[in-house]
């Protein structure tokens, strides 16, 4: 018989962690016999591999040569056998009724493709925690711009700790293009908010931020940054065309993907600056995304001073003014004198 779940974890050197994940997973409040345990080793170096095979015969260990987070996944999506993925980083952990909690909201949602939940970030250095949950459960989809610029906001509830996911939605995924080494998970969140995610409010992970997670790093560790910013443009570019191929609208994906645009554009044109005119589209795009029913003040503001200004500064000058204008909390001025 199939299982309901696979529980897949992915884990590249996590051998300070990877014990916690899989006793995390093991111990759950669900039937053994109804989840199965794969554990995706992508080429670890330390001894990852030997902490994991302490828990076989229940855990199964594919090891493969290291290509990056999504060759990770595609390698578990083919051994998975159930009907339900559920995601587990092997530096993070989830929490005692994790399995049976998600189990139900599927069962009492059918027409739901994915179910997140809240979780407590966990700061390793400092061993404190914070909670990063809704209040009440919550439905994502991508029907609308505004259901897209809700699902943008509510990314945080689609880490992989966090989301289980039907099959179908890997089906809809797969193979996962391999130039996301890092962030492989974007096209499954993706596709699960394009067939509708409940979220639900409970906490039931911990997500671990730590020295080596590049998305729980200092912003001024420059290489890093660079790197994460070459992430999030590789992630644009994989899918923008995927959510255009699954018929969704083009304004629903642009509401959902326009910030992680121009979030790269800027740092690009900040740190090794590029042309007036890039500096103005990006500024152009934020000022749509942001203003959607503008006020004439605002309009001549945009439109006057900011548009000429990213055409007569170079990129690096200007984003140093505007950063400047910001610390010094000018936003309030020009709200008196442009009534915005």
């Amino acid at each position: 018989m199939r299982p309901r779940f696979s529980v897949l974890i992915d884990t590249y050197n996590h051998g300070r962690f990877i014990e916690q994940a899989v006793v995390s997973a093991v111990e759950q409040d669900f039937p053994a016999a109804d989840f199965e345990i794969l554990v995706v080793d992508d080429g670890s170096t330390d001894d990852t591999p030997e902490v994991v095979k302490k828990f076989a015969p229940r855990v199964k260990l594919l090891q493969k040569k290291n290509g990056g987070q999504a060759s990770a996944f595609n390698a578990g999506f083919a051994e998975a056998q159930g009907e339900i993925i559920a995601l587990l980083d092997g530096d993070d952990w989830w929490l005692q009724g994790k399995l049976a909690a998600v189990a139900n909201a599927f069962t009492e949602h059918p027409e739901v493709a994915a179910v997140g939940h809240g979780y407590y970030r966990y700061f390793e250095k400092s061993g404190t925690r914070e909670i990063v949950a809704r209040s009440k459960p919550i439905f994502f989809d991508l029907s609308t711009p505004e259901a897209a610029r809700a699902s943008c906001i509510g990314c945080d509830f689609f880490l992989p700790t966090s989301l289980s996911v039907r099959k179908e939605v890997f089906d809809r995924v797969k193979p996962i293009p391999e130039v996301l080494t890092i962030c492989a998970d974007a096209p499954i969140a993706a596709a699960a908010m394009a067939m509708r995610t409940l979220v639900m409010p409970d906490c039931l992970s911990c997500y671990r931020v730590h020295a080596t997670n590049l998305y729980g790093l200092a912003t001024n560790d420059t290489v890093r940054m660079r790197r994460r910013h070459e992430i999030d443009e590789n992630v644009y570019n994989v899918l923008r065309p995927l959510l255009l191929k699954w018929g969704i609208a083009s304004e629903c994906v642009d509401a959902l993907l326009d910030p992680l645009w121009i979030r790269s554009s800027r740092f690009r044109l900040q740190t090794y600056g590029g042309s007036h005119l890039n500096t103005f589209r990006t500024e152009m795009r934020f000022f749509k995304y942001e203003a959607r029913r503008p006020g004439a003040g605002y309009l001549f503001f945009k439109y006057l001073v900011m548009g000429p200004a990213t055409l007569l500064l170079p990129p690096q000058r200007f984003y140093a003014a505007r950063d400047w204008y910001y610390k010094k909390n000018f936003g309030r001025l020009r709200s008196r004198i442009f009534g915005t």
